[in-house]
């Protein structure tokens, strides 16, 4: 069998290095040999765990966040409930069951997935399949008309580019072969101007390396279009930064542990950072408004998160107690979950503030 670590070689060898950008791409996605193509990559099993994984809690109050914006855009039905990278369909069909106190706003959804993996479509059918989701490669397939948008830990997962500031020039960072055909990163040649780099990074000292990720600020412009013409709202929660950060968070992830990210391509999870003040500037227009950043605690609390704990904590024993009690900390502690992790809203300007940002 040809490994990705061949395929990689081959082509950086016909072509010369390539982007970041194009090596995330093939780890990731690789139809054969990709990350996310061969499994399912969450839970204790696996090399991460997400929010939703952790407690019901989490997708209980997305789904009273997500109601209660329908409410705000006047009630539509049907409304297009979307998850961008839903994972085992946890979030989902914890979203889908708070909904239910709601028979108006459960009755008017229609639930769409966009997700590459064969893996987790193959989970998040078993889990969804009640609900009869229409799963996607992408988001430009998703139908017309007002939606409301979760991504939660989507966009740490999508292709980024480097730049690395030298002589008072910029030369992006790509991956090429060391004398032993090993993976490792090279320079470009100087560019004397770089679009890409952002204005307030023009001018950085020596050895500052920026990110860049236009994946996700081309997604965000085009939902928040849509939002903008017919209705809707979207979160994104995710691990980032507000747009001044300069440095390198690119890593690779296996086994709930860092792992080196030009090792093994294709056998661990590679992220970086999420830069919200990129995608807060992609997603302003004249019809559409951006709410924070915030850190992922303070939201949680906003939604009522403790007041949930509580409820759940009514008769549960010591052992179920102390669950929630963990899961509580771990999602809104700052020293856990609760700080590293931002919210970021999306809405029409002509509606009032979401759920959790009506004084931001």
């Amino acid at each position: 069998m040809i490994e990705l670590l061949d395929i990689l070689r081959r082509e950086i060898r016909l072509q010369g290095p390539i982007t970041l950008a194009r090596y995330m791409d093939l780890s990731l996605n690789h139809p054969h040999h990709g990350y996310y193509s061969k499994q399912d990559p969450l839970g204790r099993a696996g090399d991460f765990t997400t929010a939703p994984e952790i407690s019901q809690m989490f997708g209980e109050l997305i789904g009273l966040w997500a109601c209660v914006v329908w409410q705000q855009i006047g009630q539509p039905n049907p409304i297009n409930l979307v998850e961008l990278g839903p994972g085992r369909g946890t979030l989902m069909a914890d979203m889908l069951r708070a909904a239910s106190i709601a028979p108006s706003f459960r009755e008017a959804i229609a639930v769409h997935l966009v997700e590459t993996s064969p893996a987790l479509r193959a989970v998040q059918t078993e889990a969804l399949a009640s609900y009869k989701p229409r799963w996607h490669d992408n988001d430009t397939t998703l139908p017309a008309g007002p939606l409301i948008i979760v991504a939660n830990e989507f966009f740490d997962a999508l292709p980024i580019r480097q730049f690395e500031r030298r002589a008072s020039l910029w030369h992006e960072r790509l991956v090429g072969l060391a004398e032993d055909s090993q993976l490792c990163f090279v320079l470009s040649p100087p560019q004397s101007a770089n679009p890409m780099v952002p204005d307030s990074h023009k001018n950085a000292p020596e050895g500052t390396i920026v990110e860049i990720c236009l994946a996700a600020s081309n997604i965000v412009t085009r939902l928040a279009n849509t939002i903008g013409r017919y209705g809707g709202g979207a979160l994104i929660i995710d691990y980032g930064h507000d747009g001044g950060h300069a440095g390198v968070t690119f890593q690779g992830v296996k086994d709930h542990r860092g792992h080196p990210p030009l090792a093994r391509p294709g056998d661990a999870d590679l992220t970086a950072y999420v830069d919200f003040g990129a995608l807060s500037i992609a997603a302003n227009t004249v019809y559409t408004k951006t709410y924070g950043p915030m850190a992922q605690g303070v939201f949680l609390q906003k939604l009522g998160i403790r007041e949930r704990a509580e409820i759940l904590m009514k008769g549960a024993d010591g052992s179920l107690r102390d669950e929630i009690c963990s899961a509580l900390a771990r999602l809104t502690d700052a020293k856990e979950m609760g700080t590293l992790f931002k919210v970021m809203a999306i809405g029409e300007s002509k509606m009032p503030p979401p759920p959790g940002f009506e004084s931001v």
